[in-house]
């Protein structure tokens, strides 16, 4: 059997299951089962979520912190992806949010926000006007 191990500092908590604990001082856990868990450090605010791909992991985050509402969060998610899907055209952001999509289709919710914040610096490039347009690579290309 694989275990975990979660190292926690003092007041940092952790979300397992839906469950909050907090640390009152330094601490490891050994996790020896399958669990849902997302340390306080990758859970945003709902004042951050001032990005469409940040808004999307707030409604993933609530999937795995929240397991007893995931279904509602499921069909939110279900919506803001698809319409986050059919405007994005950036080729790398499009293969990002697909294994986002997958991963939370075979409830991998961890792996998919981890794919998420790995997109953010993209996602502020295209925000900001200095990402390279589809059709410049095209251009280059020929």
């Amino acid at each position: 059997m694989s275990s975990l191990r979660i190292f926690l500092r003092p007041g940092e908590k952790v979300f397992l299951n839906g469950a909050v604990l907090r640390a009152d001082r330094k601490v490891s856990l050994e996790v020896l089962n399958d669990v849902s868990f997302l340390l306080e450090s990758h859970v945003l605010q709902s004042h951050e979520t001032t990005t469409p791909l940040r808004q999307l992991y707030f409604i993933i985050q609530a999937i795995l912190i929240n397991p007893a509402d995931a279904a509602d969060a499921r069909d939110l998610y279900r919506h803001s992806y698809d319409l986050l899907s059919e405007t994005v055209m950036n080729p790398q952001m499009r293969a990002g949010l697909a294994t986002v999509d997958e991963c939370v289709k075979e409830d991998r919710t961890f792996e998919a926000l981890k794919v998420i914040r790995q997109l953010y610096p993209i996602e502020q490039e295209i925000l900001s006007g200095t990402a390279v347009p589809v059709q410049s690579l095209e251009r280059e290309a020929v």
